[in-house]
């Protein structure tokens, strides 16, 4: 399942040169609708079903027509971005690991031209970031005017993964009388803070959540696994520490 967060409300996009039978009954904007979260009030993952498909009942066939005709829709909006020079898109892709991501990354975009579009994987903080501001790595990660940028993982890790492994904490070197127990409030409110700067600047976001069963995902990083993480999947989704995020399933869900 693909939760939307904070993103604005796309217009729905017929292609007369598709079969009929292949368009969908339920426009794009109504199908998206019950997926977005505008209040974050009394908001809780664990009460979506992961196996949710919106009513959609497609095969492959009509699934791999609706993706196309949404690629070449992308292709000429971002034929439009790139030539304006104004304004800059960043699409935030937030999940555990082998929930999506990558594969969402490598069929949506796959109409997109490279030169106005950056992919950044966001992977444990390096020695350089762990000295600066949580915020400052992706900060520095923004695209520029004109370009399209997406973030495999995000910020969101600082209030996810951070929050159930004190040990990354600690690792932030943070003074003592910083790290009480509003700490993730904090963190929170500057997140919030952050995600309002930027369409200020020109920069408008799109937060998608992917959630996946939790046997799906634990099924992943076993042993004998049938359904390994895929080819594309990024090269430290299966390092020894993928799977830690199985072991604190219900504070990662709420």
């Amino acid at each position: 399942m693909l939760i939307m967060i904070q993103s604005r409300r796309p217009s729905a996009f017929p292609n007369p040169s598709r079969p009929p039978e292949l368009i969908p009954a339920i426009k794009p904007t109504k199908l998206i609708k019950r997926y977005r979260v505008d209040d974050a009030e009394g908001f809780r993952l664990a009460a979506f079903d992961p196996a949710d498909t919106s009513g959609l009942d497609l095969d492959k066939d009509n699934a791999n027509a609706m993706l196309a005709q949404d690629i070449e829709r992308l292709a000429r909006l971002q034929e439009r971005l790139y030539a304006y020079d104004r304004w800059a898109l960043l699409v935030v892709l937030q999940g555990m690991d082998a929930a999506g991501k990558d594969g969402a990354i490598k069929h949506v975009t796959s109409g997109i031209n490279p030169q106005g579009c950056e992919v950044y994987p966001f992977k444990p903080p390096t020695a350089e970031e762990l000295n600066h501001h949580f915020l400052w790595r992706t900060a520095i990660r923004l695209p520029e005017r004109g370009h399209i940028g997406i973030f495999n993982r995000s910020h969101y890790e600082e209030v996810l993964v951070v929050r159930v492994h004190p040990d990354m904490l600690a690792r932030q070197k943070l003074p003592d009388k910083l790290v009480t127990k509003n700490i993730w409030k904090e963190r929170f409110k500057d997140i919030r803070a952050f995600e309002r700067h930027l369409p200020v600047m020109a920069w408008p976001s799109s937060s998608y959540s992917f959630t996946s069963p939790r046997k799906s995902n634990v099924d992943a990083f076993s042993p004998g696994s049938t359904n390994p993480p895929s080819a594309g999947s990024s090269p430290w989704a299966t390092s020894p520490n993928a799977s830690s995020g199985t072991n604190t399933w219900p504070p990662m869900r709420t």
